[in-house]
């Protein structure tokens, strides 16, 4: 039997269908989602959501947020959710390239709210990039 996968954003369902497996970035590492899966609320960082239906498998750039699971269904409530296959994958470099050297520039100013919103920038950049080359 496999899972019933929902990825919704406040404004629009990124993915609404069946996934025999899922791995989800939570905030404690990669975790994999098979069908008969224990019930589990989970924190979901930045990073990328893989999912695989028969061989194939898809990505996508997930922008944190939440993920349920219960009784094969996962449910993943997220600030921002782009797929791979709509990621241009230069464009995304790029955005990671310039993320990264506005994060360089704060070094040394540890705690500024700048700081922490040039890695934040970073992280979104990277989980882009990273759901372009996941497959």
């Amino acid at each position: 039997m496999p899972l019933t996968l929902r990825v919704l954003c406040p404004d629009q369902s990124v993915f609404d269908g069946i996934a025999d497996e899922v791995i989800l970035p939570s905030t404690t590492g990669q975790l994999g989602v098979l069908p008969g899966h224990v019930s589990l609320l989970t924190a979901v960082d930045v990073g990328v959501l893989r999912l695989r239906e028969g061989n194939r498998w898809t990505a996508i750039a997930l922008m944190g947020g939440f993920a349920e699971v219960e009784s094969d269904e996962v449910n993943v409530l997220v600030n921002a959710a782009e797929p791979a296959s709509s990621i241009d994958a230069s464009k995304a470099q790029q955005e990671l390239d310039a993320a990264q050297q506005t994060a360089a520039s704060f070094e040394g100013k540890e705690n500024s709210p700048e700081k922490v919103k040039a890695e934040q920038s970073f992280k979104k950049a990277r989980a882009r990039l990273q759901a372009t080359r996941a497959l």
